[in-house]
């Protein structure tokens, strides 16, 4: 955890929620590692389901404890590597273009960080993945949600439902539709910033092609008409098509 209390067990048996709101269990215990840095904390979800939980999932906000998904960890930890390792194969190849190190060495070091980048692709089409299935449930909600909403006019309209009950139902229904919106933009901006890198990777694959072009070009007097202009690179992230090996 982050931000790590001395006085953590003292939330055991208080309520968790998620970064939107909603009680989603309870602490019943946790685990330390040697250091006394917390690894696993044991979770009875709403359901009374027992899990266990990696303890970079807790936050601790005064007297409140926030769970975090695990989805939105990984986009974090992809969006930090992922541009990190093209910059140390970028800086790889300037050092080749410089004669600071031997092609042997290059290839060495370029194939190592290549597989890793394939590596990390495969787990962002993962999260990508399982954002846009945790999307679809967001959707659904909102649907169910304006459903009840709906219903809930209904009765009320026919005089089923009095004034007070009226009332408590519909703050719960605009609280769970409040949370589900929320929930929803959020997965948008994971999924945004996770595209984001896959563009950045295709933007600097056809830059790297044009500049090839422009060397190998004919004489510049030739009647041929000159290149486009390239597009200015893209502010987040430029990478390199990890599927592509050099020639």
């Amino acid at each position: 955890m982050s931000k790590q209390s001395p006085n953590f067990s003292l939330f055991i048996g208080k309520p968790v929620r998620d970064e939107y709101g909603r009680q989603i269990g309870r602490i019943v215990s946790f685990a330390t590692n040697p250091n006394g840095r917390i690894n696993r904390v044991f979770m009875q979800h709403e359901n009374g389901g027992f899990l266990r939980h990696s303890g970079d999932q807790f936050r601790i906000f005064g007297d409140n404890i926030v769970f975090l998904s695990l989805i939105k960890l990984r986009v974090k930890t992809l969006s930090n590597k992922i541009p990190l390792i093209w910059r140390k194969n970028q800086a790889l190849r300037e050092l080749l273009e410089k004669k600071k190190i031997s092609k042997e060495m290059f290839n060495d070091l370029h194939n190592n960080f290549e597989g890793v980048l394939n590596q990390l692709k495969k787990e962002a089409d993962n999260t990508l993945n399982d954002i846009e299935k945790q999307i679809a449930k967001c959707t659904q909600q909102v649907k169910e949600l304006n459903s009840a909403l709906m219903h809930l006019e209904i009765e009320r309209e026919i005089g089923k439902i009095n004034g007070e009950s009226y009332k408590t139902a519909m703050e719960m229904i605009e609280a769970s539709l409040k949370q589900a919106n929320a929930e929803s933009n959020d997965l948008e901006a994971m999924k945004s910033k996770l595209s984001n890198l896959f563009l950045g990777e295709t933007t600097a694959t056809v830059t790297k092609i044009d500049e090839e072009k422009e060397e190998t070009a004919p004489d510049p007097v030739s009647a041929l008409p000159s290149p486009p202009s390239l597009p200015e690179p893209p502010v987040l992230v430029h990478m390199k098509n990890v599927n592509k090996q050099d020639s």
